[in-house]
């Protein structure tokens, strides 16, 4: 699918960002790493398609799921795995560094709500020196509620002194993304080729689609 526009067609006042997988390639690293704590707890291991399909909430919505009343020690095995390999792995999106360059020039305010934690998606940040785009950086556990609620992206604005409203835009590859936009009245950008078709009658779709970081780069370049 090409550009869709649905919002208002105006330059947005503010965009927030994905991280894992909109701006970096991480899923080598969670893929790594949940399958490390599927195998200390003698579950079935995924393959990396299962991943991309399945790893999209934080981690206190989703391992109770998995690992029942032993989630948090799960999750300790989890972090100590992701630790060892995260930043020695970490791999811009193609694109990427220079949209956010071009972005920044713009004027328009950016922010990151990511369900990664906190602490290490701000050590992330840091380690690409991208923190300086970005007016906050808020992961999982930042707020009282992960995405897709709205807290992140309401705690992600503030610093820009923008509402939520369609004038945001929320960019990122995954339903989970657009579900957050939709919650929080924001307008939702899919980046990546993330195939939301036959999902469920009632999925989200995208106000916009790009099929990469570039290509929303152009794009906002002609607004």
């Amino acid at each position: 699918m090409t550009a869709k526009d649905a919002a208002t067609g105006d330059r947005p006042a503010a965009i927030l960002f994905d991280w894992d997988n909109t701006l970096v390639d991480t899923w080598p690293v969670i893929h790594d790493s949940l399958n490390t704590t599927f195998r200390a707890f003698g579950l079935e291991i995924w393959t990396l398609e299962q991943t991309k399909e399945r790893a999209r909430k934080s981690m206190r919505d989703s391992f109770p799921a998995l690992f029942g009343d032993q989630w948090e020690a799960a999750g300790d095995v989890f972090y100590g795995r992701f630790n060892e390999i995260h930043i020695q792995k970490l791999t811009p999106m193609p694109g990427a560094a220079d949209m956010l360059q071009v972005l920044a020039e713009s004027g328009i305010y950016l922010g990151i709500v990511s369900n990664k934690r906190g602490d290490l998606l701000r050590t992330e940040a840091s380690h690409l020196g991208w923190n300086r785009y970005f007016g906050a950086i808020i992961g999982a556990n930042d707020t009282a509620r992960d995405k897709p609620a709205r807290d992140p992206v309401d705690a992600a604005l503030i610093p820009g002194g923008v509402r939520p409203n369609p004038a945001v835009w929320f960019a990122g590859d995954a339903d989970i993304d657009l579900e957050c936009a939709k919650n929080a009245n924001c307008t939702g950008v899919l980046v990546g080729s993330y195939d939301l078709i036959g999902e469920t009658e009632n999925q989200t779709q995208p106000n916009l689609q790009f099929a990469d970081c570039m290509a929303l780069c152009n794009f906002l370049k002609k607004l």
